[in-house]
């Protein structure tokens, strides 16, 4: 009988006698690559030197002509000083639930009375919480603030109301009424005199620098006997890239939270009311009226263009490239990889399509880390690790039919539509912390004791070795006009 191999896994040893191998071992381990830096690419950076604490501190001088420039330093254009027969001037703050105070908004009104100044004021801030997509069956938009604000639960709001003799410390503040503005435009007699005078007013942002850290033991027998003689390099390589990536998630979480502008897609008025139900009118076809579109992100760029969010991108002229296409001067947006569906298949007023794949246009110029393609005045970049509110959205009423992508927030909860955030991130919006680095990186310190180095009581024989690593990270957002999230539903 011929000899024969069999396969010991089967469980028949050899003709000729067992095998020590029954395997080939392939020595090189597979090492996933480092997950890049998205979101660290955009910031602005700060070094913060030695014995000076923790915290770090930037005023902000607001411009006179500003709502928020509220002050009792001027007088108003008519000369009137304190005067009981000045014009008096109320405000209405509106501030999203969470975000520092110095992110209100203030909306101005300006009469012969205080009643009605404040009744003024009241119209500006309902305008706005129209725009917001917050409505109701509107009589006389003064009347209408009430119930406005009671739908627009995720804000706080208050009233300064105006004084007996409220002086105008800016002017006309950021009224764009033609009206208003030819009123306060600071004409001088030949005389002159004491007249026009403004005053000044300046917010104190704040940033704080926290130390993180990790670190792994290992036995020496567990370097010595194992198969991969390079186990200890991708333990090391492994927690490097741990340490990277948590530090690109502080930032994505406190860039969302400390948005100034936030709005949400479709008809929905906050991140519990979006949903993506099945239309029973369009035969078999799903619509979500608040899966994003154009006209979303197109509202969303007058936003910023009106913040004076500079767009970081400067319109591309074309190349001698077959195909290229020139697109707007843009802004970065970051989005999961989960909307990319939602966003190629968009069209714009006119039915064409709106979406531009960076395959075309990015050969003219300079592509982000990440970068997909434009749509109006956006630049998308795709973040692997962008997160999301899970089970955060309206509740799901057919679970089997819906195209959307839902979950529980918690065992045994219903099941709810996720919340999935786009997130503009404008120049000069925010600054990372560093501490006792150049600034623009995040410098981690690493400590590594084989276990021949630890020989003490509670370790005599030295057998155990440990590999640590620390850092500190601090972030302080100083335009958050200049931030903006977009909260959407995504498809599977």
């Amino acid at each position: 009988m011929a000899s024969s191999y069999n396969d010991p896994v089967g469980g028949t040893d050899s003709s000729v006698g067992s095998q020590t191998r029954t395997d080939y071992f392939n020595k090189k381990a597979l090492v996933e690559v480092a997950k890049e830096a998205y979101f660290g690419q955009m910031a602005n950076s700060i070094a913060m030197p030695k014995n000076m604490g923790k915290k770090i501190t930037q005023f902000h001088i607001l411009p006179v002509l500003d709502d928020r420039n509220q002050n009792d330093q001027g007088i108003d254009a008519a000369g009137a000083v304190a005067a009981a027969s000045a014009k008096k001037v109320a405000y209405i703050t509106i501030l999203y639930t969470g975000l520092p105070v110095s992110q209100t908004m203030y909306f101005r009104g300006d009469a012969a009375t205080a009643a009605a100044a404040l009744l003024e004021a009241k119209a500006n801030a309902s305008a706005w919480l129209y725009s917001k997509g917050f409505t109701i069956t509107q009589t006389n938009t003064a009347a209408d603030y009430g119930a406005l604000i009671a739908l627009a639960t995720a804000y706080t709001h208050g009233a300064i109301a105006a004084s007996a003799a409220t002086p105008y410390g800016n002017l006309y503040g950021s009224s764009k009424d033609i009206g208003t503005i030819q009123g306060k435009i600071p004409v001088l007699s030949e005389a002159g005199g004491r007249v026009n005078r403004v005053g000044h007013k300046r917010i104190q942002l704040e940033g704080r620098i926290e130390k993180f850290g990790f670190y792994d033991e290992y036995t020496q027998e567990s370097l010595d006997f194992d198969s991969d003689v390079d186990l200890q390099q991708h333990i090391v390589n492994e927690t490097t890239k741990a340490a990277n990536e948590m530090t690109e998630d502080q930032i994505q979480i406190d860039l969302i939270n400390g948005a100034g502008v936030v709005r949400y897609s479709g008809t929905a008025t906050s991140i519990g009311s979006l949903q993506g139900e099945f239309d029973t009118n369009l035969a078999t076809t799903f619509v979500s009226a608040d899966t994003v579109s154009y006209d979303d992100l197109v509202k969303l760029n007058i936003e910023l263009d009106n913040n004076r969010t500079p767009k970081n991108t400067t319109v591309l002229m074309g190349s001698r490239m077959v195909d290229t296409k020139v697109i707007n001067a843009a802004r970065y947006i970051y989005v999961g990889s989960e909307l990319q569906p939602s966003i190629m298949r968009m069209v714009d007023y006119h039915g064409n399509k709106a979406f531009i794949p960076v395959a075309q246009y990015g050969e003219s110029g300079q592509v982000a880390r990440g970068e997909f393609g434009s749509v109006d005045g956006f630049r998308f970049i795709v973040a692997p690790e962008m997160m999301h509110h899970a089970g955060a959205g309206a509740t799901v009423t057919d679970p089997e039919t819906t195209p959307f992508r839902h979950g529980a927030a918690a065992e045994g909860a219903s099941l709810k539509y996720n919340v999935y955030p786009m997130l503009v991130v404008g120049d000069g919006s925010f600054t990372t912390i560093g501490f006792q680095t150049d600034g623009k990186t995040v410098k981690f310190k690493i400590k590594h004791k084989k276990p021949e180095e630890t020989h003490d009581r509670s370790d005599p024989y030295g057998e155990m070795g440990f590999y640590s690593i620390k850092w500190y990270y601090g972030m302080m957002v100083l335009r958050p006009e200049r931030l903006a999230v977009m909260w959407t539903v995504a498809e599977w």
